[in-house]
């Protein structure tokens, strides 16, 4: 038998194609319900803590026209006769971060215009006194800074204030000593000359409105200082700036070493460029000298050659370290 030869398997020839028939795709299978997610309530993001700015009034009293509740010194500022709390508005800005500036609202005034005047001086050094006795904790750092009528005001609250809660510094601007003040002379005690004298007339003269309410208020403050009497007591132990603008038309000297007597802690006296009244409503005043005096550096003279100083410092075991 013949070895069988093997055979090529034949080719399929071509084949029809069936016609292409459109398919529907089959409907998606549906997914799984997503668990929900809880979600914490929606809080409002947290954002970095910004300084205050914007002015605060703190009871009826004062004005904090830039707050820094962080500031390490806390300034008490005490107005000129006629003068309101915003007076100290550009030295407040000034001044921060070093101090935080608390300017007296006197009453018969602005805000305040409801509110009556204390009959006299000692009345009104009274009502001060214990309206900033609880602003001055002990251990808490706080100046006073008066200008003019406001000079004596601030030293006879510093000294109506119980030992622990006085001032560490008391800065008195435009004034003479306590025992010099009742030796004015009667002229001095005219409102509308004293606000022509203080350089203030210009600022309110375009508003008749204006100039009545100014000379209401000085006459209110000059009828207040009119009953002041010095009287012989033991000096404070805060450290005492007195201060004279070099073209002060209302002081009949710049010579203010009759402060020094007022103090058993460290002294000097200062003649700044300005007029009687160093920080208004349009200039902040003697920053500078302040900043220094705050943060506890020494005071330089100022670079001005139109100023002229002269320094005397009485040193005890209670002088501050200024």
């Amino acid at each position: 038998m013949s070895p069988t030869t093997p055979t090529t398997p034949a080719t399929p020839g071509p084949t029809a194609r069936p016609p292409l028939v459109a398919r529907q795709r089959p409907a998606a299978a549906p997914l799984p319900a997503t668990p929900a997610v809880r979600r914490a309530p929606a809080t409002t993001p947290v954002a970095a803590p910004v300084p205050a700015t914007r002015p605060r009034i703190q009871g009826d009293w004062f004005l904090l026209p830039a707050p820094r509740p962080e500031a390490a010194v806390r300034l008490f500022c005490f107005p000129h006769a006629g003068g309101d709390a915003t007076a100290f508005t550009p030295l407040a800005r000034a001044l921060a971060p070093a101090a935080e500036v608390w300017a007296l609202r006197p009453p018969a005034r602005g805000g305040r215009s409801r509110d009556p005047m204390p009959a006299d001086f000692a009345a009104l050094t009274a009502e001060v006194a214990r309206e900033i006795a609880p602003h001055l904790a002990p251990g808490r750092r706080a100046a006073f800074y008066g200008q003019s009528f406001g000079a004596l005001l601030a030293y006879e609250v510093a000294r109506a204030l119980p030992a622990d809660r006085r001032p560490e510094l008391v800065v008195v601007a435009g004034a003479p000593s306590p025992a010099e003040w009742t030796e004015r002379e009667s002229k001095d005690l005219d409102a509308a000359e004293l606000l022509r004298l203080t350089g203030l007339e210009e600022l309110v003269s375009a508003d008749p409105e204006l100039v009545e309410l100014a000379l209401g208020g000085i006459r209110t403050d000059l009828a207040v200082s009119a009953t002041y009497r010095h009287q012989p007591h033991p000096p404070l132990t805060s450290a005492l700036y007195a201060l004279a603008g070099a073209d002060d038309p209302m002081l009949a000297t710049t010579d203010l070493s009759g402060w020094a007597a007022h103090t058993r802690g460290a002294f000097d006296q200062l003649v700044l460029p300005g007029g009687h009244l160093l920080a208004t409503v349009d200039r902040p005043g003697p920053v500078d000298l302040l900043t220094s005096l705050l943060s506890g550096r020494a005071a330089a003279a100022p670079t001005s050659s139109t100023a002229t100083a002269t320094a005397r410092a009485t040193a005890t075991e209670e002088q501050p370290s200024w």
